[in-house]
C-alpha cells in the first residue's frame, strides 16, 4: 500500500493528522499480530507441505524445503527440514547427498542443547539412514532402544516419530520374513497416527500398502486383493500421489505374476511407470523395471525383456555406487561423532571443581579406556565395509558337498567360545531362511556387517561347515532355485540365463557349473526331469 497517496487523499478529504496516525498504527499492529500469530502453526503447515511434496516430486521438495531452511533460523526447525531433504535424496537413490544433509546437523555440542524431542528425532534420523543403506541390524538396534523408552511412548509431541519408528521396525521384521511381527508393528504404528495433516495420512497409506504386501507373502490372497484394490481406488481419486500409487501398482503386479496373469501384471506396472517416468523416484523405478523384465520374460517378449532389464541394471549400478559411498561416509561420520562425544565429556569433567580431582582422574581413565574400545570397534566396522571395494570382481566357486557338517578345528585356528559359536550358528540359520543370499553383491564382509559378527569368526565357522564362503553361498542359491523349479511351474519355462541372474550368479557358465556340482546334472537336464515328473 502507498502511504503517500493515503496522506494526500486524507488531506483532500480533510482528515486530521491524528486520524492518519491512528490508521497507520492500526495497520502496523495488525501486521505484527498476524506475523506473531502465524509463527508457530505456520512452520508446521510449511513442513507438512514439504512432506507432501516429498511423495510428489523429490526435486521440487528439495527446492521448496531449502527455501524454508534459508529463512528459518530455529535449530529444531532446521533438523526437521534437513530430514525431509535427506529423505528426498534417498528416494532419488542419491545416498551420498542424503547422508551429507544428515551430517550437517550432527554436532556433539549442539545435540546436548536440543530438547528431548529433537534428540529422539535425531536418533530416528540415524536409524532411517541405516535403513536406507541396507544396514538393517544397526537400524533395528537403535529403534529397539528408542521404543523401550516409556517417556517416548507416552509423549503426545512425539506421536508421529513413534509411528515412524514402529513402521521402520515393521520393515525390518519383513526383511527377515517375520511377517506376523511386521503386521504387529504396523498395528502399533497406526495407533499413533491420526488424520489431522498430510504426513499422518501419507504414513497411514504406506502402512496399508506394507500390510497388503505382507498378506501377499503369507498367501492371504483374498484379504490382500480386497485391501490393495481399496488402496488403489482411494489413491486414484486423489490424483496427487504418484509415488504411493506407483508403489501400489507394482505391489498389485506381484499378485498377478503369482497368478501367471502376466498381461494384467504388465498393464499395472506400465500404469505405475507412467506415473513416475518423468520423476526422480529411482528406487521405485528399479522395482518396476525389474518386475517388467520378469513379466516380459514370462511372455517370451525378448526385446522388451532386454530393454527393461538394461534400464534396471543401469539404474541399479548407479544407486549401488551411491549406496557404497554413503555407507563409507556414514561409518566415518559415526566414528567422528563418537570421538567428539568422548572429548566433550572429558572437557566437562576437567572443568569440575578441584575437590573432585581424584574422582575425575578415575572417570577420565574410564573414558580413555572406552575411547580406545570405540576406536577398535570402529576399525572392525571399517573392515566389515571393505567388501564394497572388492565385491564386483568376485565370482562364485563350486562347492564340494550338499550337506553342511561340522568340522574339527585345527590347532592354528582362532579359538571361539562355545557361546559365540552357537550365536553365529543361530544367525546363520536365520540367514538361510531369508533370501538375502540371492543378492549378487553378497560377500563375507557384507554378511558379517549385517549380522554384527567379527569377520574372522564368521569365516572360521563357515569354513568348518563348507570349503569356503563362496561355496556356502552358492549352495544356498542352488538349493533355492531347485525348490522354485520343483514348486513353481512358471520357473520351468525360464531360460537358464534368467535362472542364473535371478539366483545371484554373475554368469550363465558359473551357474551351470555350480548347479551340476550340486545336483549331478545340468540345469537343462534337471528341468527336463522335473517336467517329466509333473507330466506324469
Amino acid at each position: 500500500m502507498d502511504f503517500t497517496r493515503i496522506i494526500q487523499k486524507n488531506t483532500k478529504n480533510k482528515f486530521s493528522r491524528q486520524k492518519l496516525f491512528q490508521t497507520l498504527l492500526f495497520i502496523f499492529i495488525f501486521c505484527s499480530l498476524i506475523t506473531k500469530g502465524q509463527s508457530g502453526p505456520d512452520f508446521n503447515m510449511l513442513a507438512d507441505k514439504a512432506f507432501l511434496k516429498l511423495y510428489q516430486n523429490p526435486d521440487e521438495c528439495i527446492s521448496y524445503t531449502q527455501g524454508i531452511l534459508v529463512s528459518d533460523q530455529n535449530a529444531e526447525h532446521k533438523i526437521v527440514l534437513q530430514n525431509i531433504i535427506s529423505q528426498a535424496f534417498a528416494l532419488k537413490g542419491d545416498y551420498v547427498q542424503s547422508v551429507n544433509i544428515f551430517a550437517q546437523k550432527e554436532d556433539a555440542g549442539q545435540k546436548n542443547d536440543l530438547s528431548y524431542c529433537m534428540q529422539i528425532f535425531s536418533d530416528y534420523n540415524l536409524a532411517d539412514q541405516y535403513q536406507n543403506l541396507g544396514l538393517y541390524n544397526q537400524s533395528k538396534r537403535i529403534i529397539t532402544h528408542l521404543l523401550s523408552d516409556q517417556k517416548l511412548l507416552k509423549s503426545n509431541d512425539l506421536r508421529i516419530t513413534t509411528a515412524k519408528l514402529y513402521q521402520l521396525q515393521a520393515l525390518n521384521s519383513g526383511i527377515n520374513r517375520n511377517y506376523p511381527e511386521a503386521l504387529q508393528n504396523l498395528d502399533k504404528s497406526n495407533q499413533y497416527l491420526g488424520n489431522h495433516n498430510e504426513e499422518n495420512r501419507i504414513l497411514k497409506i504406506e502402512n496399508r500398502i506394507f500390510r497388503a504386501f505382507y498378506w501377499l507373502k503369507q498367501n492371504k490372497l483374498t484379504e490382500y486383493k480386497t485391501l490393495i484394490d481399496s488402496i488403489i481406488a482411494n489413491l486414484e481419486q486423489q490424483k496427487n500421489q504418484p509415488f504411493l500409487l506407483g508403489l501400489a501398482y507394482e505391489n498389485l503386479s506381484q499378485y498377478y505374476f503369482l497368478k501367471q496373469d502376466y498381461a494384467i501384471a504388465i498393464k499395472k506396472l506400465e500404469a505405475g511407470l507412467q506415473l513416475i517416468e518423468n520423476l526422480p523416484f529411482n528406487n521405485l523405478k528399479i522395482k518396476i523395471y525389474e518386475s517388467l523384465s520378469r513379466n516380459y520374460y514370462a511372455v517370451h517378449d525378448d526385446a522388451k525383456y532386454h530393454h527393461y532389464n538394461k534400464l534396471c541394471n543401469d539404474l541399479k549400478t548407479k544407486t549401488d555406487s551411491s549406496s557404497k559411498e554413503g555407507i563409507r561416509y556414514l561409518v566415518k561420520l559415526v566414528e567422528t561423532n563418537q570421538n567428539k562425544n568422548i572429548e566433550f565429556q572429558k572437557h566437562l569433567l576437567l572443568r569440575s571443581s578441584w575437590s573432585l580431582i581424584l574422582l575425575l582422574s578415575l572417570i577420565i581413565l574410564s573414558l580413555l579406556t572406552y575411547f580406545l574400545f570405540i576406536r577398535s570397534k570402529n576399525k572392525d566396522l571399517k573392515k566389515q565395509f571393505d567388501f564394497f571395494e572388492k565385491q564386483i570382481s568376485r565370482k562364485p566357486q563350486p562347492i564340494i558337498s550338499n550337506k553342511i557338517t561340522p568340522a574339527t578345528k585345527d590347532s592354528g585356528t582362532t579359538k571361539i567360545s562355545r557361546e559365540k559359536e552357537d550365536e553365529i550358528l543361530q544367525k546363520l540359520q536365520e540367514f538361510e531362511k531369508s533370501d538375502r543370499f540371492l543378492n549378487k553383491n553378497m560377500s563375507l564382509s557384507l554378511l558379517s556387517s549385517q549380522m554384527e559378527i567379527n569377520t574372522k569368526y564368521l569365516s572360521e565357522i563357515i569354513n568348518n561347515k563348507e570349503k569356503n564362503f563362496n561355496g556356502y553361498i552358492n549352495k544356498l542359491r542352488i538349493n533355492h532355485i531347485v525348490q522354485l523349479l520343483r514348486n513353481d511351474a512358471a520357473f520351468l519355462n525360464y531360460k537358464v540365463s534368467y535362472l542364473a541372474e535371478y539366483s545371484g550368479f554373475s554368469s550363465h557358465s558359473a551357474f551351470t557349473t555350480v548347479f551340476k556340482s550340486v545336483t549331478g546334472m545340468s540345469p537343462n537336464a534337471y528341468i527336463q526331469e522335473i517336467s517329466k515328473t509333473k507330466a506324469l
